[in-house]
């Protein structure tokens, strides 16, 4: 760890020593910093209360979704952190809201999109809302459905926009099942779908392309979170379903990502993007403190107004078009105001140095979590003392600990956690339907029983060396 500290206050140091040539010229002045005299030792007593912690950044740790940032995005964020922009607005964060127009560009061109509208958010949970409150504005009053192994968020947040919400049931591999959701579709009182293309809980992918299909017959949007998982539109090693899902992405109307999940990013970073840039118009306001550069774009109904007198034509068009110049307006775009526009320059400044294409450095490392995932799977798999989940559609393992009962399942799955973490080996304990368990032969299991069992997130590209460390102290927890 020390010596991955080093690079980065290395990097740091030389970022800062560029920006403040840029300001140069500037009269000197020396800023007021109260309490300077004491800022080391209460700096010394926060490094060691942050010691009190898992070692997240280990690959031991397997459990929750917490990947490091990348250094370059570690030292871009806090090289920014000295001007601390703010991209609610053009002359808030100038530069930084430039970087995230190109930035959410190269993500939007990822799902296969030119022509879109979309920004950066404090995180997936924002990001959901955003997108399901555009849904509430064209559709008020239409039930949101999901799968049953959704990020409960989905749920809440209908609660919060006054939607009503209903939960479709998952097949044996975690996925949404189409079937029950045709139903739920008949009724016509559905108006948004929300896939998920990576489950928080097992990486289940939901059967994209047959929703899609669905709507040739009913009438909904299809909202698609990939808060987790949509980085793997860019892996190669992808089964044939999760694979076709992604390979659907771009149809879609409204796409959620995480770039601090796979993206390297820090916490917190969410995106959330509209395939119809005239999306847009249902953000449209009016502000008494609205910076003076809001005027750059006003998007009103069907036409969109520039600076230039006269200059008026599509929203589609028009915005796309400013999207891509980097001139809109994010304050304009967005139902957050003040946002960090650290976050803006660190993601920019992670995808320049690893660019997001299939084939590439980025891609490869994504590929790697994959890899980890599965043969983790293969040593369950081959080892009687546990029950093994569904094959990964992406990097998380999902397992049970074989016993004649869920209820002495569950118990022993808690031993395994506690009997591992004391072997630095730090895993999640997770909440399943038992169907996703079809061999574990458990005499009390129900329709609907829920079983405590294990699951490891393999999201680091190190988990695929340390993967038969992993499996052995694994074994040695049973």
């Amino acid at each position: 760890m020390a010596q991955n500290l080093m690079r980065d206050t290395d990097l740091l140091a030389e970022a800062l020593d560029r920006l403040q040539r840029e300001f140069a010229a500037l009269p000197h002045y020396t800023p007021e910093v109260p309490g300077e005299g004491r800022m080391t030792a209460v700096l010394a007593e926060a490094a060691q209360r942050m010691g009190d912690n898992f070692p997240y950044f280990h690959p031991l740790y397997a459990g929750q979704m917490l990947k490091p940032p990348h250094p370059v995005a570690r030292a871009a964020y806090a090289m920014a952190m000295w001007l601390n922009p703010n991209n609610h607005a053009l002359d808030g964060g100038r530069a930084s809201s430039r970087m995230e127009w190109e930035a959410v560009r190269e993500i939007a061109a990822m799902f296969g999109w030119r022509e879109f509208i979309g920004h950066l958010t404090g995180g997936g949970t924002l990001a959901n809302l955003e997108a399901l409150w555009v849904v509430g504005q064209m559709m008020p009053g239409k039930k949101v459905v999901a799968s049953e192994q959704a990020h409960y968020t989905h749920e809440r947040i209908s609660g919060v926009l006054k939607l009503p919400f209903a939960s479709i049931p998952c097949d044996e591999l975690g996925r949404m099942d189409v079937a029950h959701l045709e139903a739920a579709l008949a009724s016509g009182e559905a108006g948004t779908v929300v896939a998920t293309l990576g489950t928080t809980g097992s990486g289940a992918v939901d059967p994209l392309g047959r929703i899609l299909d669905l709507r040739k017959k009913y009438r909904f949007r299809v909202h698609v979170d990939a808060a987790y998982g949509g980085y793997f539109r860019l892996a190669s090693n992808l089964a044939d379903d999760a694979a076709g899902a992604f390979e659907r992405i771009a149809e879609a109307d409204s796409i959620v990502v995480d770039p601090h999940k796979h993206g390297l990013q820090p916490y917190g970073c969410g995106c959330v993007l509209f395939r119809d840039p005239a999306m847009g118009r249902w953000y449209k306001h009016d502000s008494p403190c609205t910076y003076f550069t809001s005027q750059e774009l006003h998007i009103h109904g069907g036409t969109s107004e520039a600076a230039q007198p006269g200059a008026s034509c599509s929203v589609g068009t028009f915005a796309a078009e400013l999207f891509a110049e980097g001139s809109l307006h994010l304050g304009e775009i967005s139902l957050e105001c003040s946002r960090a526009g650290a976050s803006a320059v660190a993601l920019w400044t992670t995808q320049k140095l690893l660019p997001l294409v299939r084939g590439g450095e980025f891609a490869r490392q994504v590929e790697k979590c994959r890899e980890a995932a599965l043969r983790l799977h293969s040593t369950i798999v081959s080892d009687k003392r546990f029950v093994a989940g569904p094959a990964p559609d992406l990097d998380i393992v999902v397992f049970a600990v074989r016993a004649p009962t869920v209820a002495e399942s569950s118990r022993r799955a808690q031993e395994v956690f506690d009997r591992a973490a004391a072997n630095d080996l730090h895993l999640a304990l997770a909440q399943m339907p038992t169907r996703l368990f079809p061999g574990a032969g458990w005499t009390d299991a129900v329709e609907g029983r829920m079983v405590t069992c294990l699951r490891s997130v393999l999201m680091k590209p190190e988990h695929l060396t340390w993967v038969e460390q992993i499996g052995e102290r694994l074994c040695q927890a049973v």
